[in-house]
């Protein structure tokens, strides 16, 4: 009887090596789940799907600003942006109302621009009806731009893009900035 009784005793002191890698393998799912959630791996969906969808539609105007012959242009806002066209019958910029892919748009929450335009910082005003649809930056029928430099940013991750000219013309899509790192 003492021999079963020592037996036992000793099987309940420590754990097998299966538990403690099991128990470590949750730890790491875990781990890696809060990881992701709190975005701390410098990757922010929302940062980088503004950017290239900004991006493609500067792409897109700048092709029917160059096939439709008419001077396009876009009106920056804090969290926000909107393409205009010039109207040469009634001297005015007007809202893009006949292409619903250059309708306004609204960033998401957290995100915010920066511009610079002719290298002079502008300031952004947030006008819910601006009196002017005069655009910051142009796209004008040859395909020319004016020079720009757009940062879309989350300030409270200090991450930032950058859509800029490139010096044959071309608008392209500098890499994610992560200040602080």
């Amino acid at each position: 009887m003492r021999v079963r009784h020592r037996r036992s005793c000793a099987r309940a002191r420590g754990f097998t090596l299966m538990e403690i890698l099991v128990v470590l393998a949750i730890i790491g799912i875990v781990t890696a789940g809060v990881l992701l959630s709190l975005n701390l791996t410098g990757r922010d969906p929302p940062l980088s799907t503004a950017s290239r969808r900004l991006l493609a539609l500067m792409h897109y105007t700048r092709d029917q600003a160059e096939l439709q012959t008419r001077t396009y242009g876009i009106v920056f806002h804090p969290n926000g942006y909107q393409f205009v066209v010039y109207s040469v019958r009634r001297n005015i910029w007007r809202a893009v109302s006949e292409d619903d892919a250059l309708r306004k748009r609204t960033l998401p929450s957290g995100l915010s621009f920066r511009l610079v335009v002719d290298a002079r910082q502008i300031v952004l005003h947030s006008h819910k009806h601006p009196a002017s649809l005069a655009p910051q930056v142009m796209i004008y029928s040859d395909g020319d731009l004016s020079s720009f430099k757009i940062t879309i940013e989350r300030k409270s991750a200090g991450r930032s893009i950058t859509i800029d000219q490139s010096q044959d013309g071309k608008i392209v899509e500098k890499p994610m900035v992560v200040s602080g790192s």
